[in-house]
C-alpha cells in the first residue's frame, strides 16, 4: 500500500503555523511528513520562507509519532555539508528515529543568498556528491579531515549522534542523479511521476529502497477558488527543473510564468473537492513505483479544511491505491 504524506511547505506559512499543521495531519493519520528547505518562496503571493531547521526542530517535540524529512535540503552552497551532518543528527535524536535527511542540488533561488555564485548542473551533481560523502563520514563518529576538490573539513566530530543514523535521500531529475542517488542514497526522491526515474535509479543500486514523490493539490470546495488560488500561488511549478533551479528570485519566476493561465494549472493541479480528481492525479506516481507520496495543499492559510477533509474523505480512497 501507498504511504500517503504531508507537506510543510515553508514557502507559504510561518513557523508556528507550519508546526501546528503537522501536528493536526498527525492526528488526520498522514503516514509521514515532509518539508522544504528555502530561503525564498517561489513568488511573492506565497509569502514565508522560515529557517526549516527550527520548523522541524520544534515540530519533532509537538509531534510523537509522524516522520520528519527535509524535502530537500541542499548541503552545498548555503549549508556546509559539515554542518548539514550535525543538524541531521541532532533532528534524529530530537525525532527519536523519526527523521530522514532528503538532499539535493538545490535551486539558485535559495542558494545565491550567500554569495557564492551558482555552479553548473555537472558542478553541482560534483559538489553534492562529496558533501553525501563527508555526511556520512561523520554519521560514523569519527574525527573526519577531509581536502576534496569543492570542500574542505577540518578536525571535526559529531559529538551527539543517534544509535540509528538518519537515512539519506537523493532527489533525482535525470540519469546523471539516479546514478549517483542509486549508488550513494537509502532512498530516492522526484517530484515526477516517471517510471524512468526509478528504473535508473534502480539500475544503479537503488532496488528495493524506498521512493518518495511528491504532488502539489489544492482543495476547496469552491472549485474555482482553488483555481484561482493555485494559479497565483503554485504557478511557478510549470517550468520544469531546468528552469525552477535557475531562476534567482520571486520576480523571476513572475515572469517566466507570466502566460501561464488558470486553465493550464487546472489541467495539472487537482482543484476543488472531488475525491476521484484527486486520486486519479496520485495514481500515476502509485503506477510508477512510488512508495509514498507527500500531497502539498497549496495555501498556507487553507491547511486545516484540507487536512479536516483529508481525513474523512482523501485519505480513505487513497488508501485503496
Amino acid at each position: 500500500m501507498v504511504q500517503i504524506g504531508y507537506t510543510m511547505m515553508t514557502e507559504q506559512a510561518g513557523p508556528r503555523a507550519l508546526v501546528d499543521d503537522v501536528v493536526a495531519a498527525e492526528q488526520a493519520g498522514f503516514d509521514f511528513s515532509v518539508t522544504s528547505d528555502h530561503y525564498f518562496p517561489w513568488l511573492e503571493s506565497q509569502g514565508h520562507s522560515p529557517y526549516a531547521w527550527s520548523v522541524l526542530g520544534a515540530a519533532a517535540q509537538a509531534t510523537s509519532r509522524i516522520p520528519l524529512m527535509t524535502y530537500v535540503t541542499c548541503p552545498t552552497v548555503r549549508y556546509h555539508p559539515a554542518v548539514v551532518a550535525q543538524k541531521a543528527a541532532t533532528m534524529q535524536l530530537l525525532s527519536e528515529g523519526r527523521f530522514r535527511l532528503g538532499l539535493g542540488s538545490g535551486e539558485n533561488l535559495n542558494e545565491h543568498v550567500v554569495g557564492a555564485g551558482w555552479p553548473s548542473p555537472q558542478t553541482r551533481l560534483e559538489m553534492l556528491e562529496e558533501a553525501i560523502e563527508i555526511i556520512r563520514a561523520l554519521f560514523s563518529g569519527n574525527n573526519v579531515n577531509h581536502q576534496g576538490t569543492h570542500f574542505d573539513v577540518a578536525n571535526a566530530r559529531l559529538w551527539d549522534l543517534p544509535d540509528e543514523l538518519p537515512p539519506i535521500g537523493v532527489a533525482v531529475s535525470g540519469k546523471r542523479s539516479c546514478a549517483l542517488a542509486g549508488r550513494l542514497a537509502d532512498l530516492v526522491i522526484a517530484t515526477e511521476p516517471k517510471a524512468e526515474l526509478l528504473e535508473s535509479f534502480d539500475r544503479h543500486g537503488g532496488s528495493g529502497k524506498p521512493r518518495v514523490g511528491q504532488l502539489p493539490v489544492c482543495y476547496d470546495p469552491d472549485k474555482d477558488a482553488a483555481v484561482a488560488r493555485a494559479h497565483d500561488q503554485f504557478r511557478w511549478s510549470m517550468g520544469g527543473w531546468p528552469v525552477n533551479s535557475e531562476l534567482p528570485g520571486p520576480s523571476g519566476f513572475a515572469g517566466a510564468t507570466q502566460f501561464v493561465t488558470e486553465l493550464d494549472i487546472a489541467e495539472q493541479i487537482p482543484c476543488g473537492d472531488n475525491v476521484d480528481d484527486f486520486v486519479e492525479a496520485v495514481r500515476p506516481y502509485a503506477e510508477a513505483g512510488f512508495t509514498e507520496i507527500a500531497l502539498v495543499q497549496v495555501g498556507g492559510d487553507h491547511q486545516r479544511p484540507f487536512i479536516e477533509w483529508a481525513e474523512k474523505n482523501l485519505l480513505p480512497a487513497l488508501r485503496e491505491l
